[in-house]
């Protein structure tokens, strides 16, 4: 007997305590909710400007595709290297799609919109547009590359893009180019 009321009076101190837990936890997510968010999804229209990017980019449209750019964007890779100004990434992607790559085509993507409030590194506040996505390049020598990249572009107050991170795998564009 004294077993049981052991056990039952364990069993209402658990229960008592796990609601108090939860009337606190309750009492604390209304109080942080109130609160701006870290990040959150923000306006659609981001996706369609990617889809719209990379079909500039696809026909060879490298003038419409950098009309999206500030002029003191930055282009980087996640090899470090890295393009600096309008002109800078001008001359490099114009140079690309007219002597190098014969065609550019990009499937299976995915976007994501993000509104960054409060930066917690080295990230800038504001809009992100995230993408992954399959790209196939035939380039001018005859050979071609298909492989997964993520591209993460920042919007600035204007609307135009002023930093790109681009992460995919060099080894295969080296291939193709036969470097």
């Amino acid at each position: 007997m004294k077993k049981a009321i052991l056990f039952a009076a364990g069993c209402f101190l658990l229960f008592a305590c796990n609601n108090e837990k939860k009337d606190a936890a309750t009492t604390e997510t209304t109080t942080t909710s109130d609160k701006q968010p870290q990040s959150e999804i923000t306006d659609p229209k981001y996706t369609d400007l990617g889809k719209g990017l990379q079909a500039k980019m696809s026909s060879g449209d490298v003038a419409g595709w950098l009309s999206y750019y500030a002029d003191t964007a930055t282009y980087r890779w996640n090899n470090g290297d890295s393009l600096i100004g309008k002109a800078a990434i001008t001359d490099y992607w114009t140079h690309r799609r007219k002597d190098v790559i014969d065609s550019l085509s990009f499937s299976q993507d995915i976007w994501l919109p993000v509104k960054v409030n409060k930066p917690q590194q080295k990230e800038e506040a504001g809009v992100w547009l995230l993408g992954w996505y399959m790209v196939t390049a035939k380039y001018k020598a005859g050979k071609s590359m298909t492989q997964w990249t993520h591209t993460l572009m920042h919007f600035n107050s204007a609307d135009k893009i002023d930093r790109v991170l681009q992460f995919l795998d060099h080894a295969p564009i080296n291939a193709a180019l036969g470097k």
